[in-house]
C-alpha cells in the first residue's frame, strides 16, 4: 500500500513540474493543482494509513487514526482551492491584457 501510494505521489509531483514549466498559463495552473494534490497525498500518508484504525474513538477501538493530518490537509484544500482560483482570475487578466495566454506574454513563433 505504501509503494503504491509513494508512486502515485511521485507520479503527481513529476507531472506537476513538467506541466508547470510548461510556457501556456493554464499549464501552469494545473500543474501548480498538481502539486498541491501531491503536497495533500504526502501529509495525509504522514498519519501513517492503517486500514483498521477507527477514525473516531469509539468504545472496543484499540487504535485510532491521527486527527493532525486529517485536519491539515483539509486546510489545505481550501487554500489550493483559493490558490487556484486567483490563478485563474490572474491569468484571465493577463489574456485580457496581452492578448496571448503565453507565461511571459509574447506571442508564437520566434
Amino acid at each position: 500500500m505504501e509503494a503504491l501510494l509513494a508512486i502515485g505521489i511521485g507520479t503527481l509531483v513529476a507531472a506537476g513540474i513538467w506541466l508547470v514549466l510548461r510556457e501556456r498559463s493554464f499549464s501552469v495552473i494545473l500543474g501548480l493543482t498538481l502539486l498541491s494534490y501531491a503536497a495533500n497525498l504526502f501529509i495525509f500518508a504522514a498519519g501513517r494509513l492503517a486500514p483498521v484504525a477507527a477514525p473516531l474513538a469509539l468504545p472496543g477501538a484499540e487504535t485510532l487514526a491521527d486527527a493532525l493530518p486529517q485536519a491539515l490537509v483539509l486546510t489545505a484544500i481550501v487554500i489550493s482551492f483559493g490558490m487556484t482560483a486567483y490563478l485563474v482570475a490572474l491569468a484571465l487578466r493577463a489574456k485580457g491584457e496581452t492578448g496571448t495566454d503565453h507565461v511571459d506574454g509574447r506571442e508564437d513563433g520566434p
